[in-house]
This record gives C-alpha cells, structure tokens and sequence, in this order.
C-alpha cells in the first residue's frame, strides 16, 4: 500500500528495532550499576533502562512517601495481626461460653416497659422517654444512658429501684426511638441541654431531682452543671457518675500501649468516615450479629465472666444505634472537659462509681472527679469493665439506693423504707 504524500514512517522492521535495543544494553552495560540503594529485581538485577543515580533518586523518593504513610499502615497492620490473634482466641472462648449455663437466659432483656412520653429539645428534636414508677411521687430519679446504647440499657436499674420513686429513663438524641438532629449538634453540651429539657418536662413542679449518667450520660450530668448551675442545690438534689469521665479522654488507650492508642485515635475518623460512606451496608452487618461483635463487647463493656446473654444484649444495643450517629459523636469526646464544672457538683450529694478494668473510662478519670468534689463517694469495683450498670447491678443498685436516701435528706424529705 502506497504512503501518502508527505507522511512520516514511524514504525520500523522487527531487524531494525532489535538492533536499537542491543545497542541500547551496551550502553547500559558500560555504567556503574549498584546494588545497595534498595531491593533487587526477583533475578537480581537492576532494571537495565535505569541507570544507578536515576534508580537512587527513586529508591528515595519512595522511601519518604514510606515514611510517611508506612507510619500508621506499619502500626496498623501489627495492631491487625495481634488482634487477629487475640480475636482467634477469644472465639474459642466464645465457642466454651456459649456451652456453659447462661443464668440470664430468661431475663427480659429490652421487653421492661414505661409510660411513654416524647419532649422536645430546642432544636426541634423529639426525645423519646419512659416513665416508671408512681407519678405523685416525692423524688424524680432521671437515667441518662451512654454512647451508641438507648435506655434499655437500664435494665436491672428499671427492674429493681421503682420503689425509690417516679423513674425516668430517655433515649438520647439519635439513639433509641428518638429522633436524630442535624449532625453540628452531636455534642455533649447539647446533651446537656436536651437533659434540661427532659427535667423540666418531668419535674416541673420543682420536685427534687437524682440524676444518674453512665459514661456519655455522665458527660450529660456534666454538661448541665456547667450550663445551668443554678439547677445544683436547688432542683437538683443528687447525681451519680457512673463510668464517666469529665476530660482527657484523648488519652484513653482502650488497653492498648500509649503509643498504639495514640495512632487508633489517628485512624478512627477516616475509618468512620469509610464506615459511614457504607452506612447502610454496616448497619445491616452489625445488626445481623457476629463472633466479632460478641468478643469486641465482651472485651469493651465487661471484665468478669458474664452470662452469654448479657454479653449478646449489650451487642445488640450497640448494634442498634446507627453508624452515621456513632461516627457523629465520636468528635465530641476528644473535645469533652468539664473540669471546670465539677466544684457545681459540691452543691449535691454525688456518688461516682467506676470499675477497675474499666478499659474506656479509666478509674484515674474518675479520681479526677472526686479530688474536685470533696465529699463525694467514690466506689471502685474490682474485676468489672464499662458496662457497670449491667455487670454489677446489685452493687450499683445498692449504692444508688444510699444516694436516694442522702438526697431526701438533702432535699427535707421523709426518709422511706426501701426494698
């Protein structure tokens, strides 16, 4: 086929490139090649279309991307690979639980029901509620619960103290039955806030009030006292911080190193973000249940060897609280101090309660708190985890009872018998 006029031949005979190439390896062949600027080839040698000062300049602009990013990957994959380890034993640990006799198999987990009710917070958000307990009652005990739970939570607390008086327990918002709110709003001063509503909804009256926060519901307690201190003394009567923290919690290492809880904190908003761009997905997981999900909670929420039931309740409760929610208030505890809002607490009888594995509010957070608050009665909990509320119930119960009775007396309120 004939070219057309005037075009250029760029292809050439396989001869032809052939010759280009061989004459290209003896020049190559000619300059200093090294071998101690990185890893080989798999046959040992260099690439021959490099020569050594372009392969060096290479090797190092790898090696500072390496440095770079290798950081947290390095550090991830060997928290991945000591997990996998430790996840492969505690499913055999699992596997034995689950053969054991459950002494919570036929507790009503999740069925103790109140009177319904919804209060609205200031930005329009309706916060689901239960009431327990008799409504002329002389003390209006309030239950906050924690971080990505609803207020089924309470079990034991809901089954055992009606008698302490009228009993409030309320999902927070996003949580439970109650409505979401726009995502800037996941805060823990705005907990505080809808807190004050849900107290001015349910004792607005001015009956004397006993606040109970486990873990995030504890940073609520917090949050109100710094917001309305007034309250303090007047209203409010007593308050129970249970699992809680009022600061620092950046420094919490889940157990792990220093070093490695610093880079988990580092890693958790990207993976929330991934997590969250799969919400969907994620949630129809967690939901579904897993080996996974068992010995996470079994690890996090409890020390000692509870029954199998409980550890599954406590997964599902985590479970139910959507992803995008759990991804928008994690920011807030990183940025959650309070310290200055303790000395409010001195107005009231308070109770502060921890366990001494507690593995994501440690009990030094807690002795932050009563070394603000001269007077307060602090219970440290041997062999219990997070989830003292659930682990503990008994002691916690009678411990709250005791408070219940410190603020009548506080309050001017006839001592009653209680169970």
């Amino acid at each position: 086929m004939a070219r057309p006029q005037g075009a250029r031949r760029t292809g050439g005979t396989r001869a032809t490139e052939n010759a280009a190439r061989r004459q290209r390896d003896r020049a190559n062949a000619k300059r200093p090649w090294t071998q101690d600027t990185g890893v080989p080839l798999s046959n040992g040698r260099w690439p021959q279309w490099v020569t050594a000062v372009q392969w060096e300049s290479q090797v190092s602009r790898w090696q500072k991307v390496g440095r770079r990013a290798g950081l947290l990957g390095a550090a991830a994959g060997v928290i991945a690979g000591g997990a996998a380890i430790g996840l492969a034993v505690e499913r055999y640990a699992v596997g034995r639980s689950f053969r054991r006799a459950d002494t919570a198999r036929d507790e009503p987990f999740g069925r103790l029901r109140g009177e319904p009710m919804y209060v609205i917070a200031d930005d329009g958000v309706d916060l689901y509620v239960e009431l327990n307990g008799p409504a002329d009652a002389d003390l209006t005990v309030v239950f906050v619960h924690g971080y990505a739970l609803n207020q089924d939570a309470w079990h034991y607390q809901r089954r055992d103290l009606t008698d302490l008086g009228r009993l409030v327990f309320f999902d927070q918002r996003g949580h439970g039955r109650s409505m979401r709110g726009r995502p800037e709003r996941s805060t823990i001063d705005q907990l505080g806030e809808d807190l004050y509503r849900v107290i001015d909804a349910v004792a607005g009256d001015g009956s004397p009030v006993v606040l109970v926060g486990h873990s995030m519901g504890g940073m609520t307690v917090l949050a109100l006292a710094d917001l309305y201190p007034e309250l303090f003394g007047d209203r409010i009567v007593g308050a129970a911080l249970l699992a809680t923290s009022p600061g620092r919690l950046a420094e919490v290492t889940l157990g792990a190193p220093a070093y490695t809880g610093r880079i988990l904190h580092k890693l958790a908003p990207g993976l929330f973000g991934a997590l969250v761009k799969q919400a969907e997905l994620v949630d129809r997981s967690r939901k579904a249940g897993s080996d996974l999900s068992y010995v996470l909670t079994k690890r996090l929420a409890f020390a000692s060897d509870v029954p199998p039931s409980l550890v599954r309740f406590a997964a599902d409760l985590l479970a139910s609280t959507p992803i995008d929610v759990v991804a928008d208030f994690f920011p807030a505890f990183d940025a959650h101090d309070k310290m200055s809002a303790l000395p409010v607490l001195q107005r009231v009888e308070t109770l502060v309660m921890v366990g001494a594995s507690d593995l994501l509010t440690p009990e030094e957070h807690s002795g932050d708190i009563v070394r603000a608050v001269p007077g307060a009665e602090l219970v440290i909990i041997p062999d219990c985890g997070h989830l003292i509320i659930c682990e503990y119930p008994d002691v916690v119960n009678h411990h709250l009872r005791e408070l219940a009775s410190r603020a009548r007396r506080l309050a001017g309120l006839p001592q009653e018998e209680s169970a």
